[in-house]
């Protein structure tokens, strides 16, 4: 017996060992290092993403800001309108630029303000043109025009650009076939004046005197008086024109006679 004795020790220390050595590796961490660092990298990358989702949203807000169209001259000065806009709607309308000195003061005065108001009521360029101011309301229609087509590009209307006042569609319609119509014949004291007039759906695109007064001083007042009258029909689209001075005449028969062409076309 006492020979088996260090044969037990040595088996007992052994089996001590043994036991240590499975000790240290039950308690050694199972994480390991680069696994726990790519789950702490993990959430880093999550914020981000969810922080990047309200820009993303804030780059499909409706556009907001000021339009200008483009600067139209006219026989008594240049126009210019500038548009204020939000969520595609007119929220207001300013003439930067508009005929001025001498009576041009008080046709600018009296024209603009209503026009202003008329073109953000309209949401379009179909619009009015004010009596007593029919350049400058040409003009400004013009000009208005360019600034909702401008504004229609940059995404910043509803599609408003035009007298249809529907998104999509004035691109898409076909284009109005161009008729002529001629008014009748208005006789006054220094000779019979006539009107024809090159209509395109609703719009005038041409307005001439096919007869008009001659002879004499008569030549002179109808090169005076017809190319402005015929200018006023096609700005205003309508016979609520400005008789020319040193013509009245000659205008009030041109006027009459383009009435009429206009009642034959419909416009």
């Amino acid at each position: 017996m006492k020979k088996n004795h260090p044969i037990r020790r040595f088996v007992l220390a052994s089996a001590a060992t043994v036991s240590g050595i499975v000790l240290l590796l039950a308690l050694k961490p199972a994480s390991d290092p680069a696994a726990a660092s790519a789950q702490a990298g993990a959430a880093p990358q999550q914020t981000a993403a969810a922080q990047g989702a309200p820009q993303g949203g804030t780059a499909q807000q409706s556009g907001t800001g000021t339009v200008l169209g483009d600067v139209v001259q006219t026989e008594y000065g240049p126009v210019q309108v500038q548009l204020t806009m939000s969520g595609g709607k007119i929220t207001k309308a300013d003439a930067v630029q508009a005929p001025k000195g001498g009576t041009s003061d008080q046709k600018t005065a009296l024209s603009v303000p209503k026009l202003n108001q008329e073109a953000v009521t309209a949401q379009s360029a179909d619009i009015d043109a004010v009596s007593g101011a029919t350049y400058t309301s040409g003009g400004y229609k013009k000009s208005l025009q360019s600034a909702l087509d401008k504004a229609k590009a940059t995404g910043g209307t509803s599609g408003s650009s035009g007298s249809s006042g529907k998104a999509g569609t004035s691109s898409a319609a076909p284009a109005a076939q161009a008729r002529v119509v001629t008014g009748t014949v208005s006789d006054t004291q220094y000779g019979p004046v006539q009107v024809r007039l090159t209509v395109e759906g609703k719009k005038i695109t041409k307005a001439e005197a096919v007869q008009a007064p001659k002879g004499g001083v008569s030549d002179q007042k109808t090169a005076l008086a017809v190319p402005k009258l015929n200018q006023e029909a096609v700005a205003a689209g309508s016979a609520q024109i400005d008789t020319v001075s040193g013509a009245t005449y000659t205008s009030e028969g041109y006027k009459k006679s383009l009435q009429s062409a206009l009642d034959k076309a419909g416009v």
